[in-house]
């Protein structure tokens, strides 16, 4: 009689055999899957009284002090004449009209692209809330011509003199909501009692899955999310504080929570001394640029010296290949040095990249996918916080009226994100 196969067809197929190398074992893509909502959590939680909540900032005047000429002026020879009527707009950093807090600042004279130093001049008179006339401190002839630059550069006074008069800006308050997230899952009680491979309990999976989210769902709010109502983080265009929202099919309140990436997109600037925003072409992009832009992100010097930045793959990639002397790099002659990676104590993944200012921190994050594959979001975590109204929980079998055969639990948080001068936190887009 034949020897009995080990047959690929019957019940020995398809009911006796075990395929299954480890049967309670399942292997998940995701691990790491809210870097950002962790550091942002572990950074600083701050309990909130209501669910919108404000900070109060502030930006030191004496950063930037500087105004721009609103008409030409005459020529002034050198001597103590007085000048002609000077009319300025543009006023950053001093009293907004000008007054006689005025009298006494020493003005370096700029052309308006502030490669060409005309020379300085002193306030003398005020003429009107608009305008001053000066003396030249040059010692020769100088020329203010329409859309100079004045920057301040100090201030000289009489002797025998009194005070000057004296000027002060105000505090400025910025805002956020704390969002309400529901994570729910649900299962029978037949199949709570089934016995089952893969996971030995279902109701056991579904928990760990729909914790991981319910983190991914923060995680993306925190990074993508829009507020009605705006922020007011937007120091040249003021937003109005209101409780605002939109309203579900039973006319509730929904408040959202303004993400970082979102407000960052919102209220930075693409261009001069406070940009923030920076979008690279990765074919293009010089040395000189990385450089220039690094410059920008590190005026703010964090105390340790190193800033955290939260990328895509796709950013994690192009400056892999930087660190690799090939492509772009190649060509041009030019390279970074990126770390190997490491693991945070926190327990997410991260790569060191340096740069000619400081270190950043680059850290994989799953949400940055799609069309965020190349973005860089920079923060200056001084400037940024986890806001909590109510405590996140996990609210088990919230389903047992009418003697319900079955377990329905909830994941809940009612949280949002902190964020403050928006000018210290930095993104990159590469293409």
């Amino acid at each position: 009689m034949a020897a009995k196969i080990l047959e690929a067809s019957g019940v020995l197929y398809t009911d006796r055999r075990d395929f299954y190398i480890d049967p309670q074992v399942v292997k998940e893509l995701w691990t790491d899957v809210a870097p950002f909502t962790t550091v942002l959590s572990n950074k600083e939680t701050r309990a909130t009284n209501d669910p919108i909540f404000k900070m109060f900032e502030h930006r030191n005047p004496w950063v930037k002090q500087q105004c721009t000429v609103d008409g030409d002026i005459a020529a002034l020879a050198d001597g103590n004449t007085l000048s002609a009527e000077c009319a300025v707009d543009a006023i950053v950093g001093m009293n907004s009209e000008v007054d006689d807090s005025w009298l006494g600042l020493l003005f370096e004279v700029w052309d308006s692209t502030l490669t060409t130093n005309r020379g300085n001049i002193v306030v003398s008179t005020v003429e009107s809330t608009s305008s001053f006339k000066f003396k030249n401190m040059t010692g020769s002839s100088i020329d203010v011509a329409d859309n100079d630059i004045l920057i301040v550069v100090g201030n000289a006074h009489g002797e025998g003199t009194e005070a000057p008069e004296a000027w002060a800006d105000e505090l400025k308050t910025v805002w956020n909501s704390c969002q309400i997230f529901k994570t729910p899952l649900e299962i029978t009680g037949t199949l709570l009692q089934a016995s089952l491979r893969g996971e030995s309990s279902e109701l056991a999976r579904l928990r760990s899955q729909k914790n991981q989210e319910h983190k991914m769902q923060k995680e993306k709010a925190f990074l993508f999310g829009t507020r009605v109502g705006g922020t007011n983080l937007d120091p040249n265009d003021a937003d109005t504080f209101a409780d605002g929202g939109r309203t579900d099919s039973g006319s509730k309140l929904i408040r959202s929570c303004y993400g970082m990436v979102s407000a960052v997109n919102e209220y930075g600037n693409t261009s001069g001394d406070d940009q923030n925003v920076f979008s690279v072409t990765g074919s293009t992009y010089s040395y000189s640029d990385f450089v220039d832009d690094m410059e920008k992100v590190f005026q703010y010097i964090p105390e340790s010296g190193v800033k955290r930045a939260f990328v895509g793959a796709g950013a994690l990639g192009y400056w892999s290949k930087m660190a690799g002397n090939s492509g772009m790099a190649g060509s041009s002659g030019w390279t970074v040095n990126v770390g190997d990676m490491k693991r945070d104590s926190l327990g997410f993944n991260y790569r060191t990249l340096e740069t000619p200012h400081g270190m950043l921190q680059l850290i994989p994050t799953p949400a940055l996918r799609g069309p965020y594959n190349g973005y860089m979001m920079i923060v200056s975590e001084e400037n940024l916080f986890h806001a909590q109204y109510r405590s996140p929980m996990f609210q088990a079998n919230i389903k047992t009226e009418n003697a319900y055969d079955g377990v329905k639990d909830q994941y809940f948080s009612d949280e949002g994100v902190g964020i403050s001068l928006i000018e210290s936190h930095h993104l990159f887009k590469i293409a």
